[in-house]
């Protein structure tokens, strides 16, 4: 699979999974509510959380495939080469407005 075709399932994969997870944990909580056992909402939440957690981690994977097609496909001009500004050179900048 190229990296393309694993963003276009990976990313909307994870974002079903993480609908239905939110549905799970709902649900638990409901069972909570409802003063279940409980035993039953503790591994009913559980579960749901993993299913959560599960789809989220699909959708990560889904960006990072994103991320590598845009790379392989405009090449290294889809990376950023400024370098990140530190506290000096704001302070720098800073300094030179105020001798405007």
């Amino acid at each position: 699979m190229t990296h393309k075709e694993k963003w276009l399932v990976f990313a909307p994969t994870g974002l079903m999974v993480i609908g239905f997870g939110t549905c799970l944990v709902q649900w638990a909580t409901s069972l909570m509510q409802k003063k279940a056992p409980t035993r039953d909402w503790v591994l009913a939440g559980t579960g749901a959380l993993v299913v959560l957690n599960a789809g989220v981690s699909l959708f990560g994977r889904g960006v990072a495939e994103s991320v590598l097609y845009q790379i392989r496909e405009q090449g290294p001009s889809a990376v950023l080469t400024d370098s990140i500004p530190t506290e000096n050179t704001a302070v720098d900048a800073e300094e030179a407005s105020a001798l405007d």
